[in-house]
């Protein structure tokens, strides 16, 4: 089955390329905006770091049940539109702002936030939309290419990020950034009305936002799904924490380098991405898989002994890091009923998001207290604690059975009792 198939759809073509364009803006501003509360606003200060990731997160706590039943409600089109002029402004702002020399710390927080309450109007939006511009057999691909989307841009823009922030300032970074919204809201115009594929709306009346947490409560394997993406990115998926505190603290290195380990980092995320779109649908073994697997990679880097290695073990970080995002992402929304979609990708990414203002603080505060090195052990437990709670489910309630089979030829294969469903669905 062919990885790219998607694109043959004009429509999600169009949005391919506005969101590749858009992506490398928003990593360019996220690498500068990083590297100026750590190393310009603050000396060095991880907690602070933290406490902006946080900010900009934290939103998507309170604000995603609305967001999610908005998503479900209205024109989706026309709501990113909205989101997407909204944060050029404040991208704007901060811009001006830092060109001349008037940001200080709490600038950079108020910001944050504000960017974090219009991302979580977004994040529900721009993900149900998705099924707006594919059929379901799509569905699965067209998210797995979004991802690699997502993270090929991260293969350019801290790259860049990190060269003009050295160069010029990170100023025109977050200006820079700006722009590239332009390219989003272009292409949302773009698109032919009649090859859309809208989804069913939420009727109205009380009670749908109870009726999202309901449908959500009653399926236990989007519980277990949620459990995972809360354990790890809450305390896993801190990247921008650990890379600056390694970079800096650990390797005595400044921004460029910065911004190249999260390009590096980013050539495994792309790969995870590529590989989940050949994929013909998600499975929850890939889930909980990838979660050990990105368990014991961010173990590796915590052990590296130099900045070569260090960098050489971030790629299959970011490569089951991405196989675990892109696998849950895809089979929470394809198993999903339509008329509910927003509401629950909006819980979702309230616990995936969300969990961050609590483990990012906490993450900064052990590489301010311990080292760096034990940010990424802190990253490495949560992915194996989340596969362990997988497999525990699976086992305790699907009988699943790990056996060894000398006929087979990988040896170990999983069984499932008879009369048991299949927990990988």
């Amino acid at each position: 089955m062919s990885t790219f198939r998607s694109l043959g759809i004009h429509n999600y073509r169009l949005w391919f390329v506005g969101a590749l364009i858009s992506n490398i803006g928003t990593w360019m501003q996220r690498t500068a905006q990083d590297w100026l509360v750590y190393d310009i606003l603050t000396e060095q200060n991880a907690s602070a770091l933290g406490i902006v990731m946080a900010l900009q997160l934290g939103p998507q706590l309170v604000i995603a049940p609305w967001a999610g039943l908005i998503a479900d409600t209205v024109d989706r089109r026309r709501l990113l539109a909205t989101t997407q002029v909204a944060m050029a402004v404040l991208g704007v702002g901060l811009g001006l702002m830092v060109l001349l020399d008037v940001a200080v710390l709490w600038h950079v927080y108020a910001f944050a936030l504000a960017l974090g309450v219009v991302s979580a109007f977004d994040a529900p939006a721009r993900q149900a939309f998705v099924s707006d511009l594919v059929d379901d057999e799509y569905l699965p691909n067209a998210v797995a290419l979004n991802s690699a989307s997502f993270n090929g841009a991260r293969l350019v823009g801290p790259a860049i990020a990190g060269l003009l922030t050295a160069g010029v300032g990170p100023g025109w970074v977050f200006l820079i950034n700006a722009l590239t919204f332009g390219a989003m809201v272009y292409v949302l115009l773009a698109m032919r009305s009649s090859e859309l594929n809208p989804q069913p709306r939420s009727a109205p009346g009380k009670g749908r936002i109870r009726a999202g947490f309901r449908y959500v409560r009653h399926r236990p394997d989007l519980m277990m799904v949620m459990l995972a993406i809360f354990i790890v990115g809450t305390f896993g998926l801190n990247f921008a924490v650990f890379i600056a505190a390694m970079a800096r603290s650990e390797f005595g290195q400044g921004a460029g380098v910065f911004g190249v380990l999260s390009s590096v980092m980013a050539v495994g995320s792309v790969a995870g991405a590529l590989l989940s779109a050949r994929r013909d649908r998600p499975r929850l073994r890939f889930i909980f898989g990838a979660s050990a697997a990105f368990g014991i990679a961010c173990a590796l880097a915590a052990l590296a002994p130099t900045l070569w290695l260090f960098g050489l073990a971030l790629v299959p970080v970011g490569l089951f890091a991405l196989t675990l995002m892109t696998s849950a992402n895809a089979y929470v929304q394809t198993t999903t009923e339509p008329a509910m979609r927003g509401r629950v990708m909006a819980l979702y990414f309230a616990i995936f998001l969300g969990g961050t203002p609590l483990g990012a603080p906490v993450v900064g505060w052990v590489s301010d207290m311990f080292g760096p090195r034990w940010s990424l052990g802190v990253a490495a437990a949560s992915g194996l604690i989340a596969a362990g709670a997988g497999i525990f489910w699976a086992w305790r309630y699907h009988d699943v059975r790990l056996r060894y089979d000398r006929s087979a030829p990988r040896r170990l294969r999983i069984d499932h009792e008879a009369g048991t469903p299949d927990p990988a669905p």
